[in-house]
């Protein structure tokens, strides 16, 4: 895959993407911010309520036909957590100049609207529209509300809040009701203007275009981006799991109960982990599927992921609460086999073949392609998708099992009905 990243203005960088494939050019634009307590809502709250105009489209009607005039672009915005980073920005996909009819160039005038979308929105006495950020907020305190309704997620989020309630990444990725709720529109317009200012700008192409093309149109587009003193990101920290595991236990009307458990890898070897995840609860082939799922019937689902930029694994399961003990033993029990080097060459050899696959089709979707970038700038990487599938042919089991070794229980969330046992 090829790929350039060039910072093309203070602190704003583009990841430059030549792919002459698509039918469609990609393009986005993300400012980075420390994942905070006090400023996760704040983020959450601002793209919304800045895709619902701008200056010159000051209401959704009249940007939706912004967007058609350009053969039905598409721009929406996004809010993603990377590690103990929040990404904040919008995503636009619009017709790639090769396919545009009569030879017309539309990058220019998308990227001119991205540039607005951010940089000249419609506000009146130096705020944002009080009645574009009241329904915004609402609809950001039903999206945080919504996540009791689906229980595995809710499991899994009071997981990381028990397991990292004194570290960045227990913060959620919108923030919090309560936080939401004390938002007017006056402080979201000045944090969005000291956000602008004081956070590093990533700007992704994907496309058919000439870089330098691509670059001359994002200048112009953010040419009027605030540039102050920009804030150098925290540190991400890594923490050792404790001597004893936390052990908590929820109820709610629930039917199925919920077994969610967070582990702390001790390992830099980060290839290896990733085997390890994939062989322990990572695939459809490893040990929790086949064996704790399939074969015991312990489990309704189960897997496992793996967060390499905190070095953080986590096992969601749903299960009947009398089989609580059971499962937990049994979870465990698989993570020792991987850890004991237990396992078949067909284990190996599947785990391998699942994550160069996911791997290499990456590079046939722009957004995936995206995404990945994004991730891996946030986070401090550099590394390509193809630099990962090369290590990974590499990681030998001893590597894995020594991985794996380093893997240490460190909080177990379990949600069970009112009437379970």
């Amino acid at each position: 895959m090829e790929y350039k990243r060039t910072e093309i203005m203070q602190d704003v960088f583009l990841t430059y993407l030549p792919a002459k494939k698509f039918k469609t050019s990609y393009l986005s634009a993300h400012f980075i911010a420390p994942l905070r307590a006090e400023t996760a809502s704040l983020n959450a709250l601002l793209p919304a309520v800045l895709h619902r105009g701008t200056v010159r489209c000051p209401d959704m009607e009249r940007l939706s036909a912004a967007m058609d005039r350009l053969y039905g672009a598409q721009i929406d915005y996004t809010v993603r957590k990377k590690g103990e980073r929040q990404c904040v920005g919008f995503v636009a996909s619009v017709i790639d100049d090769a396919f545009a009819p009569r030879g017309e160039r539309l990058l220019e005038p998308t990227a001119a609207l991205l540039g607005e979308l951010l940089l000249d929105p419609v506000t009146r006495g130096g705020r944002f529209l009080s009645e574009y950020v009241d329904s915004e907020k609402t609809n950001l305190i039903d999206a945080l509300r919504s996540v009791r309704n689906d229980k595995r997620e809710w499991a899994d989020l009071r997981l990381m809040q028990e397991m990292c309630g004194d570290e960045p990444y227990g913060v959620r990725r919108l923030g919090d009701e309560e936080s939401a709720a004390k938002i007017h529109n006056r402080k979201l317009y000045q944090h969005s203007r000291e956000l602008m200012s004081t956070s590093r700008l990533e700007l992704y192409y994907c496309g058919s275009a000439e870089e330098r093309r691509v670059t001359e149109a994002l200048l112009h587009a953010f040419a009027a981006l605030p540039r102050g003193v920009v804030e150098p990101l925290p540190e991400m920290r890594r923490y050792a799991a404790p001597q004893q595991p936390r052990f908590v236990t929820e109820q709610m009307d629930v039917t199925q109960g919920k077994l969610s458990m967070g582990f702390r890898c001790g390992s830099d070897d980060v290839p290896a982990l990733i085997m390890a995840n994939l062989m322990f609860g990572g695939s459809s082939n490893s040990k929790l599927f086949l064996n704790v799922r399939e074969k015991l019937s312990l489990c309704y689902y189960a897997s496992s992921s793996y967060a390499r930029s905190k070095g953080i694994l986590t096992v969601s399961s749903g299960i009947e609460t009398k089989d609580y003990d059971r499962a937990l033993e049994e979870i465990l029990r698989q993570l020792q086999a991987v850890q004991q080097g237990q396992w078949e060459d067909w284990e190996l050899t599947g785990a391998r073949s699942t994550m160069l696959s996911s791997l290499t089709a990456m590079t046939d979707g722009q957004g995936s392609m995206e995404n990945w970038f994004l991730g891996q700038n946030a986070t401090g990487e550099t590394e390509t998708p193809q630099e990962l599938a090369a290590r990974l042919m590499e990681v030998t089991p001893q590597r894995i099992m020594a991985a794996a070794e380093s893997i240490a229980l460190d909080t177990v969330y379990f949600l069970k009905g009112k009437e379970g046992v």
